[in-house]
């Protein structure tokens, strides 16, 4: 953690590095299923309120990949998909990192609860120590479900949207949760079948490494499995609909066929194409997660126009 020497003194960091720090990427979907918690939510909330809050819980998810980033910067340096992240890149040091993460975190859950309830701040403040702590400095290189324990912190945005309205938890919430903490596993496990190498480098037990591929297809299908029924349940409860039963069947259908495919693939084959049906099941995965989430919204859309529902 401490090793810097491929900082570059000469260089003060650029905004678009600590913006790097952020990780957008993920911060969008962070923000995105943090906005369809709050909207679907069953009390209105004033659209600054709303604006607010969403803007406070997405500096709360760049906060948690600031802290990410800062420590896993000697990993960083070593895996080929992370090597041009900020601070192995030379553009940030490792205390900046620090400094700007808890800076962010302490700002966010403040102002979360002062513009919306204390509820919201808390569990703000909880899910950026989850994924900070319990999953960063603990499970990731602990042990091989380190991406299934550590997933709930993914998970936790929509239920924080939703607390932002409600000031609480209900079934509801608690269903947009499960969908994400039960697709992450899949998701993140396709992506480690062709990045296994970057994690046996770096020295990461992901599944794949302990476990090797073949195993990790079978926990593939067997998640996609066990999602399809939870998140086609999601469709019975209040923020479900037609639109998003229709969505969920579809997409759950071909969920179970990517995993079923995964499952029946020959380590020979996806080593001759270049993994591709691994690498087109995890782009399809990231669709499966926005195409859900979408469609709970045009089910409250149309709940609000005096259609939808059961």
């Amino acid at each position: 953690m401490s090793d810097i020497s491929l900082y570059d003194d000469s260089r003060e960091a650029q905004f678009g590095d600590f913006v790097a720090l952020l990780k957008p990427r993920v911060m969008s979907l962070v923000v995105f299923t943090a906005l369809v918690g709050l909207l679907v939510a069953p009390t209105p909330v004033h659209p600054f309120v709303g604006f607010t809050a969403i803007l406070f819980i997405a500096l709360g998810g760049g906060a948690s990949g600031a802290l990410n980033m800062w420590y896993d910067a000697d990993i960083d340096r070593i895996m080929k998909r992370t090597r041009n992240r900020p601070i192995p890149a030379g553009k940030v040091t490792e205390g900046e990192a620090l400094g700007f993460g808890l800076g962010l975190a302490g700002i966010s859950c403040v102002m979360l609860a002062l513009a919306a309830n204390v509820f919201a701040g808390l569990f703000l403040a909880f899910t950026i120590f989850f994924y900070a702590v319990v999953y960063s400095i603990w499970l990731k290189r602990s042990t091989p479900q380190n991406i299934v324990i550590g997933g709930a912190a993914g998970a936790f945005p929509p239920m924080i949207g939703w607390a932002v309205a409600t000031g609480g938890v209900s079934l509801e919430s608690l269903a947009m949760f499960a969908i994400i903490f039960l697709w992450t596993p899949p998701h993140f496990w396709a992506l480690a079948l062709f990045m296994k190498e970057d994690y046996s480098n770096a020295g990461v037990p992901m599944l794949t490494v302990t476990h090797g591929r073949k195993v990790t297809r079978k926990h593939i299908l067997g998640y996609t499995l066990v999602l399809a029924p939870v998140a086609l349940a999601t469709a019975f409860t209040s923020i479900g609909g037609p639109v998003y039963l229709i969505t969920a069947l579809v997409m759950n259908a071909l969920f179970i066929r990517g995993g079923y495919r995964i499952w029946r693939r020959e380590e020979a084959a996806a080593e001759a194409d270049g993994y591709r049906a691994e690498k087109r099941f995890f782009r399809f995965s990231l669709a499966y997660l926005f195409a859900h989430f979408t469609a709970l919204l045009a089910d409250a859309a149309l709940r609000s126009l005096g259609f939808g529902g059961w």
